[in-house]
């Protein structure tokens, strides 16, 4: 049972109203994590038009994109058929993913060999690897593309990487053993989880300073942020999900959820609402949480230890990824419905994971212009 929205207040937060099932035929979708529009990267149109070929248009998929941490892969899932296209060696023990608005891109923490691999997603092959700090576990890219922040969380600080040269230009001192990030819609702030200093670091994205801490529940482990600018945190110590106003970062209210909550994620439905997904690792099950009201509206169980949570909004529906990292395979759930739909065997104690809307190779050419057609050619 989900929720529809009716009347909108002042503050732009909506009414509850009353609750329907949803219908995953007609609706249109979008989401925080595949924004429609590449950001930064302008056609030229001086390029000739590239002939379609039959790899581009297998290329033109959504694909979710898991780290394995003990196999030093990540696992290509076909969001389409639910079946793994590729395996992708990568550093050692990686943990964090995370795609670019233009799916073009997959940035993947590696916590021991304390760097962050690109993977070319035409390709599946890694471009490039970019040293950071110590422990490397989370990482997330900015709703412009501009910017990828790698969590270290044995150093206590975050790596700011130019997306475009894959370089690190600054390091971000926050709190103590720090876990994951989320920028904000507008990709000014950044907020990062400090699990062993039970507080938020709010990251000033233009002068890359700590603006404010915000303390919140126990272990404070994943954290992501709605489009109306409100932060959800979940803390694995206290069982709960801290939720905050990103315009005053001031706490509104805590919810409980499972048992040692993990990482979460947004599913954005302009017809049902906003709802947030929490893997909960103790508990082996996900709650979905109504952000209109902030309640949990269902538990869907999964596999054992689910770790990592990424969202697909396709024409036939939301496809909810559940990584779990005791049973070394992903549970795939129809949002719609809250059911489990199938699990996809994959890696040694799958981590994080992510959803990449992919272009055929040569519709990335196309859109990226003359430095976008070198890296094709080389990637």
């Amino acid at each position: 049972m989900r929720w529809t929205k009716k009347s909108t207040h002042d503050n732009g937060r909506e009414n509850p109203a009353t609750p329907r099932t949803r219908n995953w035929k007609t609706r249109v979708r979008a989401t925080v994590a595949a924004v429609a529009v590449a950001v930064g990267l302008a056609p030229t149109a001086a390029l000739p038009a590239a002939a379609t070929t039959a790899a581009a248009q297998q290329q033109a998929r959504q694909v979710t994109y898991v780290a394995n941490t003990n196999s030093n892969t990540v696992s290509a899932i076909n969001v389409r058929n639910n079946t793994v296209i590729a395996t992708i060696p990568v550093g050692t023990a990686p943990i964090g993913v995370a795609t670019t608005p233009d799916g073009t891109r997959v940035y993947v923490t590696n916590a021991l060999s304390r760097n962050v691999s690109v993977i070319n997603t035409a390709t599946n092959a890694v471009i490039a690897t970019i040293p950071v700090e110590v422990n490397p576990v989370g990482v997330t890219v900015s709703p412009n593309g501009n910017r990828a922040y790698v969590v270290n969380n044995g150093s206590n600080n975050v790596s700011v990487i130019d997306t475009a040269a894959n370089t690190v230009i600054t390091t971000v001192t926050v709190g103590t053993a720090p876990a994951a990030a989320a920028v904000t819609p507008n990709s000014r702030f950044v907020y990062v989880t400090n699990t062993g200093s039970n507080n938020v670091s709010v990251i000033n994205a233009r002068t890359n300073t700590v603006v404010t801490t915000i303390t919140v529940g126990t272990t404070p482990s994943g954290v992501a942020i709605t489009p109306d600018n409100f932060v959800y945190v979940s803390n694995a110590g206290s069982n709960n999900v801290t939720v905050i106003d990103a315009d005053t970062n001031a706490i509104v209210t805590t919810i409980t959820v499972g048992t040692r909550p993990a990482v979460v994620a947004v599913e954005v439905t302009p017809d049902d609402g906003t709802f947030v997904w929490v893997a909960n690792n103790g508990s082996n099950n996900v709650s979905v949480i109504d952000t209109d009201t902030n309640t949990v509206v269902g538990t869907v169980p999964v596999g054992t230890n689910p770790l990592g949570v990424a969202v697909a909004v396709t024409p036939n529906g939301d496809f909810v990824y559940v990584t779990n990292n005791g049973s070394n395979n992903v549970t795939v759930i129809d949002a719609n419905r809250l059911m489990v739909l199938t699990t996809v065997t994959v890696g040694n104690t799958p981590s994080g994971a992510a959803v990449a809307n992919v272009q055929g190779a040569q519709e990335q050419a196309a859109g990226a212009g003359v430095d976008g057609v070198i890296d094709n050619i080389m990637g």
